[in-house]
């Protein structure tokens, strides 16, 4: 446990550092570059770190620069550096509000390149998708947690229709990530840090084009979530 503590207090001064050079940049560096290099740099040492292995499958399938909206699966913290260090393309990230509010790291969360999300107002939800929709059209990745939050149990939860209205609107490629083994490394409400390997399993890129209406917008929900369902493995602490 002294050990966690350590690389835990270890990690927030890396996390302190990187996060004031990523707010230094972000008047000078409007591509949002390094604030990217940031996030990836910062996703790698956290996997180091706590001795986590990340394996990446079917990174053949997507093309790096080309931009997609990468939807996946939802079990804990880890997730998002898995995804940052794991696939290559510049993603952007659609992060809930309350981060904001951490000092430093939450600040170069909300004035980045990140999209910030309030779940509990609709409307500003409704204009967070807007703004990661000129992302897209900006060149962006973008990646969405398509349960909306964490699951508590470690099985696939009901996906929510926001990540599949933006690939709608967008005509952008949607891409089904499916995360096995992060679920039993921070359970949710835990600080007990465990190390395991990470398995990211990146399915074939679906086309929205010809997406015209919600029944076809359901359907491309139900069809992601066959795929990530296909590889997910439930999850044990």
């Amino acid at each position: 446990m002294i050990l966690t503590v350590i690389k835990i207090l270890y990690i927030g001064v890396v996390t302190f550092f990187l996060s004031v050079i990523a707010l230094i940049s972000l008047p000078f560096n409007r591509s949002g570059k390094i604030f990217h290099w940031c996030a990836v740099v910062w996703s790698k040492i956290i996997l180091r770190t706590f001795g986590i292995r990340l394996h990446t499958i079917g990174l053949e399938k997507i093309e790096r620069g080309k931009h997609y909206i990468f939807v996946s699966n939802h079990a804990s913290m880890f997730d998002i550096p898995a995804v940052l260090a794991g696939i290559p393309n510049d993603i952007t990230l659609v992060f809930k509000k309350e981060l904001s509010r951490i000092p430093i790291w939450g600040w170069a969360l909300r004035y980045g390149h990140f999209i910030m999300i309030d779940r509990s107002n609709p409307r500003e939800a409704i204009e967070s998708l807007e703004r990661a929709a000129q992302s897209i059209q900006h060149g962006k990745s973008v990646l969405l947690f398509a349960e909306g939050t964490r699951t508590k149990d470690g099985k696939l939860q009901p996906f929510k229709r926001g990540a599949f209205s933006l690939a709608v609107k967008s005509q952008i490629p949607i891409v089904p990530v499916t995360i096995n083994n992060t679920f039993s490394i921070l359970p949710k409400g835990s600080l007990n840090i465990r190390p395991r390997d990470i398995e990211l399993i990146i399915g074939e890129p679906i086309p929205t084009s010809s997406i015209r209406d919600r029944a076809g917008e359901q359907e491309l929900m139900e069809q992601v979530y066959r795929v990530i369902a296909q590889y997910y493995k439930d999850q044990e602490r």
